[in-house]
C-alpha cells in the first residue's frame, strides 16, 4: 500500500514539474487522435446523414452493417492496418508501418462506424421533422444533407466527442501498428503498459492521470453541449 501512495505521489510530482516525457506522450497522443477524429468527422458525418434520409436497395443491411462494425475489435484492426502497410503488403511502398501516420489510419477505421451510427440515429429523427419542408422546397440531397448538419451541430459534436474519447483511449491497435517506439510513436495508453512492465508506476499513474483527466473532459463537454438538465429537460 506504501508503494502505490509513493507512486501517486511521484506521479502528481511530475505532473506538476511538466515532465518532458509526460508532455511530449501527452502531446503526441492528441495529435494522433485529434487528426484520426478530424478524418473521421470528415467521413462519417455526412455518410450518416445520407443514410437518414435516402432509401435504396439494402439499406438496412448497410446500417446493420455499420452499427456491427461499432464492436469490431481493435487488435483486428490493428492487424488488418498491419499486413497493407507491411513490406510485404499492397501500401509497404509507402513506408508508413510504425509511424504516426498509421495509428492515425487504424484509429480513423476504429471510430469511424462510431461516430457514422450516432450520426445516422440522431439525423433520422431530426429528418422526421424536416422530411415535409425540405421536399416543399424541392431540395438536393446535397441541401439536405447540409441542412440537418447544420441544425443537428449539438448532436454531431455528442457523436464527434464520443469518437474521440474512444480513440484516445485505444491501445490494442495503436500497439500493433505503431511499436511504442520512444519519442516516435509512443502514446498515452501503450506508455502507461509499458511503464507498468518495467515497474515504474509513478510515471504510469502519472500517464493515466492526464488519460483520466482527457476522458473526463471529453464527457463533461458532451454533457454541456447536449445540454442536458436545463429548462427543464433531463
Amino acid at each position: 500500500m506504501n508503494d502505490i501512495w509513493a507512486g501517486i505521489m511521484q506521479a502528481i510530482q511530475l505532473i506538476i514539474a511538466l515532465d518532458a516525457d509526460l508532455v511530449e506522450i501527452t502531446l503526441r497522443s492528441l495529435q494522433v487522435s485529434l487528426s484520426a477524429l478530424v478524418i473521421a468527422s470528415t467521413i462519417a458525418l455526412p455518410l450518416g446523414t445520407w443514410l437518414a434520409i435516402r432509401r435504396f436497395r439494402f439499406r438496412r443491411a448497410t446500417i446493420a452493417t455499420l452499427n456491427a462494425l461499432m464492436g469490431l475489435p481493435p487488435v483486428v484492426v490493428g492487424l488488418i492496418v498491419y499486413l497493407l502497410l507491411s513490406r510485404s503488403g499492397p501500401f509497404g511502398v509507402l513506408g508508413l508501418l510504425f509511424t504516426p501516420t498509421a495509428m492515425i489510419i487504424a484509429q480513423v477505421i476504429i471510430i469511424t462506424p462510431l461516430i457514422a451510427s450516432i450520426t445516422h440515429q440522431a439525423m433520422r429523427e431530426l429528418w422526421a421533422e424536416y422530411h415535409d419542408l425540405l421536399i416543399s422546397l424541392n431540395t438536393t440531397n446535397r441541401q439536405r444533407v447540409m441542412t440537418l448538419i447544420w441544425d443537428g451541430r449539438r448532436a454531431l459534436l455528442t457523436g464527434a466527442l464520443a469518437g474521440f474519447g474512444r480513440a484516445i483511449g485505444e491501445v490494442g491497435a495503436i500497439m500493433i501498428v505503431g511499436g511504442n517506439i520512444d519519442h516516435a510513436t509512443r502514446v498515452l495508453t501503450t506508455a502507461i503498459a509499458l511503464e507498468t512492465g518495467k515497474g515504474d508506476f509513478a510515471l504510469a499513474l502519472g500517464l493515466g492521470f492526464v488519460l483520466i483527466a482527457l476522458a473526463l473532459l471529453v464527457n463533461f463537454a458532451i454533457h454541456a453541449l447536449s445540454r442536458t438538465e436545463r429548462h427543464g429537460t433531463w
